[in-house]
């Protein structure tokens, strides 16, 4: 931006980095001072357990962009402000007590953010400050890709199509900050604390450590440059949960500890080059603007279905679907690789996208449980939850969202584990008390010999559960289930 501040705050957010952030770079560019601050939000916080990766994925890479920044200034008391408030409020005091003119911070898109950000503008607009936000979480934002009518897309390959066509370097440029970085301020004194324990602000330790996740830039660059020497058989790799397929950068991708434009960059030109795996990944990232575009466009799927009719469908309900609901929280459903992928969210909080599609259909199709129960629980559990991506993932598996699966193809558990752990090695690493089943019977043991059984020391109903449905049956049930909607869609 053109105009000159002598001084301005950077509210970090969802962008816990300092190379290649445009709201950073913009701020840096436009103010002699720059402060930057990021705010535990007591909103966003209190209702959460105190045992939560996510929040000491945060704390730890705050604790490196912190240093990051301090190196960058190269100043006494340089560094990060961290406080633990509610936002909305804060940004407006700290802003005040710090006398700048203007708040730079890179645009978020969920509702609940939208109502804070409008909240602080106003709040900011009464003292005489202005609140600057851009873009910097996706490639394409909004309305940037529409139809050649002017109105969003609601299929995903049309979208892909024109949005590879859109694309060009000017979209791509990284934003460099380090020229500029002589603005970064010293903080004040009483602002110069450290960056605050998990028991400071509410919170246990977790297993994060122990899991080997890393965080902050640091460990996003790590997972990116391994994954960039697999990037090429990516296609061939990624489906099959106990292969090393994806980035796992979904969670740095979350909090913005990486660059999507530079991951979009790399994708891009190996794809020229003519890596398929590069291509595959790249449709995954465009998948992953989509979602967003369609929260922007259509905010009402975050309360329904994007196919209105489909929010009529009567879902299983009462003590027998909590039951049922709860036996698949627990991983006790009696489908080794449904309990597997569950065993491993609430071990990890990571789920390998396959087996996101698998459990998500066993849920709403064979289970006949309204597909908000899951979007809430894996909303506690994932790391790397985000609204717009959770969303229209169990839109689509429920088969009520955009460009989503058709009712009538419903996955088959059994399948899909022959399929894609054919030597139960993902099963037998989450579900250990199988491991002495064959390969052939480990993907439905009540379909295994009593002798395979008995050899494995596996009794169903004991320690390990008897199948809590019959597929086929559930199938039969969940086709007439979306029949009537199709056939009598409700009245609008």
């Amino acid at each position: 931006m053109d105009k000159q501040f002598d001084s301005g705050l950077m509210w970090f957010r969802r962008d816990l980095r300092v190379t290649d952030n445009a709201a950073l770079c913009q701020a840096l560019g436009a103010c002699r001072q720059l402060h930057c601050v990021f705010v535990f939000d007591r909103d966003i916080l209190e209702p959460l357990p105190r045992f939560d990766r996510r929040v000491e994925f945060i704390r730890e890479s705050l604790c490196e962009l912190d240093e990051t920044l301090r190196q960058l200034g190269g100043k006494a008391g340089a560094g990060l402000i961290v406080r633990h408030a509610v936002a909305s409020e804060e940004i407006v005091t700290l802003a005040t007590a710090l006398q700048v003119q203007v708040v730079f911070a890179a645009h978020d898109y969920e509702p609940q953010a939208l109502v804070r950000d409008e909240k602080v503008k106003a709040a900011l607009t009464r003292s005489g400050i202005a609140l600057h936000t851009c873009k910097d979480h996706v490639i394409f934002e909004g309305r940037e890709i529409l139809t050649k009518a002017g109105t969003p897309y609601g299929v995903f390959t049309p979208y892909k199509n024109t949005w590879l066509a859109t694309l060009g370097p000017q979209h791509l440029r990284s934003h460099d900050s380090a020229p500029m970085a002589q603005a970064l301020a010293p903080r004040p004194e009483g602002l110069q604390q450290a960056v605050p324990t998990l028991a400071a602000i509410g919170f246990d330790k977790t297993n994060l450590s122990q899991l080997k996740i890393p965080t902050g830039a640091a460990g996003a660059a790590q997972l990116f440059e391994d994954f960039f020497e697999r990037l090429d058989s990516y296609h061939e790799t990624r489906d099959f949960p106990a292969v090393k397929g994806p980035s796992y950068l979904s969670v740095h991708l979350r909090f913005g500890t990486v660059s999507i434009r530079q991951l979009v960059a790399t994708a891009w030109q190996r794809q020229i080059q003519g890596s398929r795996g590069a291509a595959v990944w790249l449709g995954e990232l465009i998948w992953r603007d989509f979602y967003f575009s369609i929260l922007a466009n259509f905010p009402r799927v975050a309360q329904g279905a994007f196919k209105a009719e489909y929010d009529a469908i009567q879902w299983e309900q009462g003590p027998h679907a909590d039951a049922l609901f709860q036996a698949w929280c627990e991983g006790r459903t009696g489908y080794p690789l449904v309990d597997a992928a569950m065993a491993q969210i609430n071990q990890s909080g990571y789920m390998h996208n396959r087996l996101r599609m698998v459990v998500g259909s066993f849920l709403v199709k064979d289970l006949g449980i309204d597909w908000r129960w899951g979007e809430k629980y894996f909303a506690q559990q994932l790391n790397d939850f985000d609204l717009a991506a959770n969303n229209g993932g169990w839109q689509w598996v429920s088969s009520s969202g955009c460009d989503a699966q058709p009712y009538f193809r419903i996955f088959n558990p059994v399948s899909q584990s022959e399929k894609f752990d054919a030597e139960g090695k993902f099963i037998r690493r989450y579900v250990p008390q199988l491991a002495g089943l064959p390969n052939k019977a480990i993907h439905a043991p009540w379909n295994a010999k009593a002798l395979e059984l008995q050899m494995a020391r596996v009794t169903l109903g004991q320690n390990y559960p008897a199948p809590i449905v019959a597929h086929d049956a559930a199938r039969a049930l969940t086709l007439q289930r979306y029949a009537t909607i199709r056939k009598h869609p409700p009245a609008r």
